[in-house]
């Protein structure tokens, strides 16, 4: 069951950070914007408040993520990200309607992103936000999907012989295979993930001769 956005929580959303997405508010507006899952608080001190990227959404005038928000949305800092488990999911390439996109994709997207990096600088001690944290390591899939969507990536829609990125897991620890018949893309796909943070090789699968990339993030 989802609860309606008042006027007070609203206005803390539009007040927040347009960058780093900090919000403010009292005790009460804090808690029903986590339990609402659109703000996470931050582990560390002095445990500040920031949007998560459905947050980020609403702050930006999107009504249908603010429909969807609710009491059964997860909290804590991998919420932030939002990428597995909240309203906002990368594509992987091969569901359905993947190919879709549109403006309001792109704001999804960008906004998921967005947090991403925010979640990386506040989950290292440097600050830094040019490689991995926690979370994408937990969830390699959805971080080297997001980091390919937002580079503007096309993944793959449903079915075999369509063009686009898949990104699938792999038996060894810590890596994704990336799947691209075009060559081109394929090694665009590696830049990407590269500049992202990634580590990336191109192989070739012994039994098909299709060539993928073996992505793994860079700890340093």
């Amino acid at each position: 069951m989802t609860r309606a956005l008042g006027a007070g929580l609203r206005r803390v959303v539009e007040a927040a950070d347009p960058v780093s997405g900090r919000v403010k508010g009292t005790g009460a507006q804090l808690a029903g914007l986590v339990e609402r899952g659109l703000a996470f608080r931050h582990p560390r001190a002095p445990h500040d408040h920031f949007l998560t990227p459905a947050g980020h959404r609403i702050r930006e005038g999107d009504s249908d993520t603010e429909a969807k928000s609710g009491a059964g949305a997860e909290e804590g800092t991998a919420g932030s990200a939002a990428a597995a488990d909240g309203v906002f999911a990368a594509r992987v390439g091969g569901e359905e309607g993947a190919a879709e996109g549109g403006a309001a994709r792109l704001r999804e997207v960008r906004s998921a992103w967005q947090g991403l990096l925010e979640l990386r600088r506040m989950s290292h001690p440097d600050g830094a936000t040019d490689r991995p944290c926690g979370w994408e390591r937990g969830h390699l899939v959805q971080a080297a999907a997001l980091a390919l969507e937002a580079a503007g990536h096309r993944p793959a829609g449903e079915g075999a012989g369509t063009g686009g990125y898949r990104v699938r897991e792999t038996p060894q620890p810590e890596a994704v295979a990336v799947y691209e018949a075009d060559g081109e893309a394929l090694r665009a796909c590696a830049a990407t993930l590269e500049a992202a943070g990634w580590q990336a090789g191109e192989y070739t699968e012994p039994r098909t001769r299709a060539r993928y990339l073996l992505a793994s993030p860079r700890r340093a």
